[in-house]
């Protein structure tokens, strides 16, 4: 806003253009109004920019590329005719002052204190890029015909050298110049690829329906094949064989625990005698309701003397061939002669 001091169109009526000038000359102020508060010692404030990534040596903070400062720009030196400037600014982190300086036989920006750059430079000779020609080479070379012959020897050499590269890169470059027919081809490809892509996924869509998953599935290998051909796949038993073989590992086991006097052939023997009667009792109670379910049940009956003295009149009954007196005199019970119980007793 202070410019306009001296662009503004009111003069005073004391303003005397021999005298002062200019309005400028006339209020004593320059032009640059406070950037030219130093220039008596040969100073002028500028908006600086920072020409690449340092890191400040006051708080060790990293400053970027571009950031602004307001420095104090003066002249150090001369590089032949170009003047060699170096600004002076404050750290926007820190009270730590920078200084930088121009370096115009390198086009760089040197750092002078306050500060260390971050080396991000691109080495032209290390990866093999060419080189600009230096000053005092290049006036050896018009004014040196046997030094302009060496050189040449030596680009030529250069250029056998790296001929094969240069011819690679050129069929590489070939390669790429019908680009219309690179994208047809390219557009081809992927839509091949789509279109396996989709069968893939319905064909594992119907695998997830079928078999409720709801995991993605891994593509199908060929190990996995073989590894699956050789299991075999059984079905789990239902609940009636379940029931069964727990019965009959019931049944087979022993009743009594072993005890500290007995020996081990005792146990077992009791143990097998044990599980062939329960045996035997199951196929029997298997027997009896067979028999129930077919038809009424016939046991065989015995006649049992319920007197002593009824002895004799039965055998003499017996004899003649009576059955009404055998009846009166005897009793029916069933006959359980065939059982085990039989035999213990």
């Amino acid at each position: 806003m202070g410019e306009r001091k001296g662009t503004n169109k009111y003069y005073p009526p004391d303003f005397d253009p021999a005298k002062h000038g200019s309005l400028n000359g006339y209020h004593k102020t320059h032009a640059l109004r406070e950037r030219a508060r130093k220039l008596s010692q040969g100073i002028l404030i500028i908006r600086f920019e920072m020409p690449y990534n340092i890191w400040c040596d006051g708080c060790k903070n990293h400053i970027g590329m571009g950031v602004r400062y307001n420095a104090e720009k003066k002249k150090v030196g001369n590089y032949f005719t170009t003047p060699i400037y170096r600004f002076r600014m404050k750290c926007h982190l820190c009270i730590n002052y920078i200084e930088m300086q121009t370096d115009p036989a390198a086009c760089d920006y040197v750092i002078v204190s306050g500060a260390s750059r971050k080396e991000e430079r691109w080495d032209m000779a290390e990866n093999e890029q060419i080189l600009t020609t230096e000053r005092k080479e290049k006036e050896k070379l018009e004014t040196d015909a046997m030094f302009k012959l060496d050189h040449g020897g030596k680009d030529k050499e250069k250029l056998t050298k790296a001929l094969p590269s240069l011819l690679e890169l050129q069929d590489h470059q070939a390669g790429w110049k019908d680009d219309f027919q690179l994208n047809s081809a390219l557009r081809r490809k992927f839509r091949m690829e789509k279109k396996v892509m989709v069968e893939k996924e319905e064909k594992d869509d119907a695998v997830r329906a079928r078999t409720n998953l709801s995991i993605p599935l891994l593509p199908e290998r060929e190990q996995d094949k073989k590894l699956a051909a050789l299991l075999s796949l059984q079905t789990a038993d239902s609940y009636e064989d379940k029931q069964r073989s727990k019965r009959q590992e019931i049944s087979s086991r022993s009743w009594f625990s072993s005890t500290p006097g007995g020996t081990a052939a005792t146990t077992t023997s009791t143990s097998t005698t044990c599980g062939g009667l329960l045996h035997k009792l199951g196929l029997q109670g298997k027997e009896a309701a067979v028999a129930k379910a077919l038809g009424p049940s016939r046991t065989p009956l015995i006649r049992r003397k319920s007197d002593p003295q009824d002895s004799a009149p039965a055998t003499a009954s017996r004899e003649v061939g009576s059955t009404e007196q055998d009846t009166s005199s005897s009793s029916l019970v069933p006959n359980y002669s065939d059982s085990d119980s039989d035999h213990g007793h």
